[in-house]
């Protein structure tokens, strides 16, 4: 098997910023209820870009701190539950924006909503070591507002827009990566966007964009349990305590949900990086835009050793350990 390390993350915003003053104009809320319930101050919402513009942003990013050449890539994942287009799929409309058309790329998106960067993380890794492909340009990237009903304050106050990337290459190294993915139907629909339904044929139905829908509640009570075990589960596989943890680096989905993890697991709250005031939940894309984040800030360093862990959909949480 071959081994890989990850080379370079990189980042976007939408370039609207709306705070919480901005949100209470159109719902019936204000800044303190949505603080104190979810620790989101503002967030970035996209007006003119789609998500694969948001996704090309954050990979030239990644891949100019790589050092990796654009023509060297031959695989894109793009993790998304709010493509462009529902087929071709957001990784094709990368590779054409990235110039990368002549060039023999896989590209496909995949579908595990805020769980979705460690699932693409995990498959692409998976091919890099069947030596299937060489470098890998690894993508979360949402435009959530697309899907937003701005009456429905259980979740126009959450979500928002914006994109992440890591550039992971095959290479000799003793560098470790480690993963752990798991998932259960969600029957009930607590976390959903719904889809066309079946119609009568030739019926004239015109088909409505699906609205995003949470049970704040229960997600709640599932995330606390499913970040803890995904965790647990990568230190346990790399045989370190969480004193040894450089970084943890959860989804920002609540901040809430992330202080009961840390004090249920007596994480020091000083080894978590947190964003969630100023982006907001961005879906996939949270934790590589946090990742992308903390490179520009320079608190990434080689030898660190980081945890992943997010939870989402599905449902679906995951997790993973990483050397840089």
């Amino acid at each position: 098997m071959k081994t890989c390390r990850i080379k370079g993350f990189g980042y976007a915003k939408a370039k609207r910023k709306v705070t919480n003053d901005d949100i209470a104009q159109v719902v019936d809320t204000n800044d303190e209820w949505i603080s104190s319930r979810t620790g989101i101050k503002s967030r970035y919402i996209s007006e003119e870009e789609n998500t694969s513009d948001l996704a090309v942003r954050a990979a030239r990013m990644a891949i100019d701190h790589s050092a990796v050449a654009y023509t060297d890539i031959d695989l894109i994942i793009v993790a998304t539950f709010t493509p462009d287009y529902t087929t071709p799929s957001t990784a094709c409309m990368v590779q054409h924006k990235l110039g990368m058309n002549e060039q023999k790329v896989m590209a496909f998106d995949i579908n595990v909503a805020c769980s979705g960067f460690l699932y693409a993380l995990e498959v692409a890794h998976s091919l890099l070591a069947c030596d299937m492909a060489h470098s890998a340009l690894v993508i979360g990237a949402e435009v959530i507002s697309k899907q937003l009903d701005w009456e429905d304050r259980g979740t126009c106050i959450i979500f928002a827009d914006g994109a992440g990337a890591a550039v992971v290459k095959q290479e000799p190294c003793d560098n470790r990566m480690l993963h752990f993915a798991s998932s259960k139907g969600d029957h009930e629909g607590i976390i959903h966007a719904d889809a066309p339904l079946p119609r009568t044929l030739f019926s004239k139905q015109v088909y409505t964009p699906t609205l995003v829908r949470m049970n704040g509640s229960e997600t709640f009570r599932f995330a606390v349990n499913a970040m803890k075990e995904a965790i647990e589960d990568v230190l346990s596989q790399a045989n370190v305590s969480l004193d040894e943890i450089d970084w943890i680096v959860p989804h920002q989905a609540n901040l809430r949900i992330i202080n009961n993890v840390c004090r249920r697991m007596h994480i020091d709250m000083e080894k978590v990086y947190i964003n969630i005031a100023e982006t907001g939940n961005t879906s996939a894309a949270s934790i590589p835009l946090a990742l992308g984040e903390m490179q520009e800030k320079g608190l990434l360093k080689e030898g660190m050793k980081i945890v992943l862990t997010g939870f989402g959909a599905g449902f679906c949480w995951a997790g993973a350990y990483i050397e840089l």
